[in-house]
């Protein structure tokens, strides 16, 4: 702590149900003034077609506090996802790209092919998309690529920030981490997309669900994600080295050193961004996009189970501490939901 970082560090916090934005300047958080969302200033921003960097700095005169006192369960400060719209979830669309990375197509492999020896496994559909994206995924910049993976997680309702509680639903088999990094866009009012930055992820899915079939991939992704506690504005993502924890009654249970960035990916970031925004419906004014970049590894592919108490923890270097949520279970669904047909 105490090192200057490169690139400007925002968060979003909340206390005495007033909203803020402050920009890092560890061991310190200097208080944005005028703006209640990251959202609002980028949206100042593109109106004023001014740096954001520059924006957020000019209005960095409120109070100064203090960050190791905010970066805490118990403070009266609550650290907010990294990105959202604030009062209007429906105005955030969260999506992610998945078989983006080495780590992550073999853990797959390996998921729908349990039992199976490394030699004797045949190759399995997602096997072929992540050779294509290997093989085509990273074209000329006149060119355009092979579609990767995609998958829809949910509207701005299902974003959490650091120390907020990561849910397995009723309805799920299981819950499992996956950490990553989300880059976060705002559509501008011509319908460009404009990257604000990007934070830490995770990502959240029921890998026993997805085990059965690599068909279950969408049902499998758990709506509860989250992100944060830093937006990185201008982040690079060449070659990001981080780490993954489970922390079980107050222990390290598991940890990873994990890669993500372009070098450590069969895909460009160019090419993820045109083949999630070449979607007319994904380019409306004034909406938001968090997209998750993909995971390296997962505790589950290693036959990890998380359980209720459990931590999660995930750091990235270059992007600010790290992202700690607990992990809650609710009861099996027991009972079918039914709908009410209208006379």
């Amino acid at each position: 702590m105490g090192v200057p970082e490169p690139f400007l560090h925002l968060v979003q916090l909340v206390a005495s149900g007033k909203r803020y934005v402050a920009m890092v300047e560890e061991p310190e958080l200097h208080l944005l003034q005028g703006f209640e969302s990251v959202v609002a200033l980028a949206q100042q921003a593109i109106e004023k077609q001014r740096p954001l960097s520059d924006l957020a700095r000019e209005h960095a005169t409120g109070e100064r506090l203090s960050y190791d006192e905010i970066y805490s369960p118990r403070s009266s400060w609550k650290l907010l996802p990294s990105a959202d719209v604030p009062g209007a979830p429906q105005k955030v669309l969260v999506s992610g790209t998945g078989l983006t990375h080495l780590g992550s197509a073999r853990d797959r492999q390996a998921m729908h092919l349990s039992g199976s020896k490394a030699e004797e496994m045949p190759m399995t559909d997602s096997m072929r998309m992540f050779e294509l994206g290997r093989q085509h995924g990273r074209p000329p910049e006149d060119q355009i690529g092979v579609a990767p993976e995609w998958f829809y997680k949910g509207d701005g309702s299902v974003l959490r920030g650091t120390f907020a509680p990561l849910v397995i639903p009723s309805h799920s088999e299981d819950g499992g981490e996956e950490a990553e990094i989300a880059a976060v866009y705002l559509i501008g009012p011509d319908g460009t997309p404009y990257r604000i930055g990007m934070t830490n992820g995770n990502e959240f899915s029921d890998h026993v669900f997805e085990r059965r079939n690599y068909l279950n991939l969408a049902g499998s992704k758990l709506r509860t994600c989250s992100i944060g506690p830093e937006l990185v504005v201008g982040a690079a993502f060449e070659d990001v080295r981080g780490e993954v924890r489970i922390l079980r009654d107050g222990k390290t249970l598991w940890e990873k050193r994990i890669r993500t960035g372009e070098r450590n990916m069969c895909h460009s970031l160019a090419n993820l961004e045109h083949h999630h925004f070449k979607f007319e419906g994904h380019r409306q004014p004034g909406v938001l996009h968090v997209h998750f970049m993909g995971a390296d590894i997962l505790s589950f592919g290693e036959g990890l189970r998380l359980q209720s108490g459990d931590v999660t923890e995930v750091e990235f270097e270059g992007f600010g501490r790290p992202l700690r949520n607990t992990i809650e279970t609710r009861p099996q669904l027991t009972e079918r939901i039914e709908t009410r047909p209208m006379r």
